[in-house]
């Protein structure tokens, strides 16, 4: 492995944890749009605590390594010194709601591309250059303006990055360290106990197994670009498990591979296809899909765009903020993961009343 450039090993590592990623994925259904849709339209929270259990067992494993000095999860951009409140609550909206008219996240749009969804491949293709669009293109000019003029500057108020037990600690004068690690452990036994007090999860051993090991390739995302590929000299920026960005980057690898560099996200992209592909094809799944109807188009192409463009606003997306951030203790991640709830409820609200003013009332009258 010494012989590889960090970014050959980063890439190789991001493949195989994107290769377990989108084997479970595939053989669980572990769905982050499916967890919010059992949930308001069943009242069956199994895979929605599949997702707590596994943003649990990310924090668990992700805290652990940090304190164990094994690597610095503050040098991720999830912990950075600047919080960008509006761009994670926008995008975090915006995303959540793409993903319903999509028929699911980032994440389950390429399980579903390796399952031989051909109507994922326009999903992807769409929202991989929409996201590069707001990373670099003329959308760019936008969200560079709005985080210009919203982003909050923690470090001119004496924090060093937007951890919340960094946070805690200052407001209740407590030394960082002891509160990062308090807040740590009181954040994971919640989340843990929230999920096994509910019989009918504890009896769901598929959603205990998918939540345990969606969680374990977020922490194994860390190893792979904190300690496997860190290099002093070339480094590698500290990731894991994420996939609004990648797709794009991935999109750009594909039609300019001579002038490009693989990296952890391009590899893991590549990695939750093959993994769902060879689980689907293996338990007999695979089968070609494709549009019901004009509607059924248009209602995915805008989706893929919503999900573009709020996942780059929001630096992630279910997974990516909903997990591998959340695993940092990161503020501005638990934000964009409320505002992605918040989004995914509003639009299954859409699809269930036929319009959006009648869905914002639905929303309302609910609550």
């Amino acid at each position: 492995m010494n012989e590889l450039a960090p970014s050959t090993i980063a890439g190789i590592g991001g493949f195989l944890t994107g290769l377990a990623f989108g084997a479970v994925a595939q053989r669980t259904n572990f769905c982050a749009m499916g967890a919010i849709s059992d949930f308001v339209l069943m009242g069956d929270g199994r895979r929605f605590r599949a997702w707590i259990l596994a943003i649990a067992v990310a924090i668990m494993g992700t805290q652990a390594l940090h304190f164990a000095g094994v690597l610095d999860v503050d040098k991720s951009i999830y912990l950075s010194g600047t919080l960008g409140w509006l761009g994670a609550i926008i995008g975090g909206l915006m995303f959540g709601f793409g993903m319903t008219q999509a028929g699911g996240c980032a994440g389950k749009t390429l399980i579903r591309l390796g399952g031989g969804n051909l109507k994922s491949l326009i999903v992807t293709t769409v929202l991989g250059i929409v996201a590069y669009t707001t990373l670099r293109g003329l959308i760019a000019l936008f969200r560079v303006q709005l985080e210009d003029a919203t982003n909050i500057d923690l470090k001119a108020r004496g924090l060093q990055s937007q951890n919340i037990g960094e946070l805690a600690g200052m407001a209740v004068g407590l030394n960082s360290g002891t509160a990062r690690i308090a807040v740590a452990a009181i954040v994971a036994f919640a989340l843990l106990l929230y999920c096994f007090r509910d019989r009918d999860f504890r009896r769901s051993p598929v959603n205990i197994i998918a939540g345990i090991l969606i969680g374990a390739c977020s922490v194994a995302g860390w190893l792979v670009t904190g300690v496997l590929a860190a290099d002093d000299f070339n480094p590698v920026p500290l990731a894991s498990v994420t996939f609004v960005s990648p797709i794009a980057e991935s999109l750009q690898y594909l039609m300019t591979f001579t002038g490009s560099t693989v990296n952890f996200g391009i590899g893991t992209v590549g990695g939750v296809v093959a993994g769902s592909f060879l689980v689907a094809s293996l338990t007999g799944a695979f089968h070609i899909e494709s549009f019901a109807d004009r509607n059924d188009l248009v209602r995915h192409l805008y989706g893929a765009a919503l999900m573009g463009a709020g996942g780059v606003l929001a630096l992630g997306c279910t997974i990516g903020q909903g997990i591998t951030g959340m695993s940092t203790l990161s503020l501005g991640s638990l934000i964009a993961w409320l505002s992605i709830l918040g989004g995914g409820y509003l639009g299954i609200k859409y699809l269930e009343e036929g319009s959006f003013g009648d869905a914002i009332r639905a929303v309302f009258a609910r609550g």
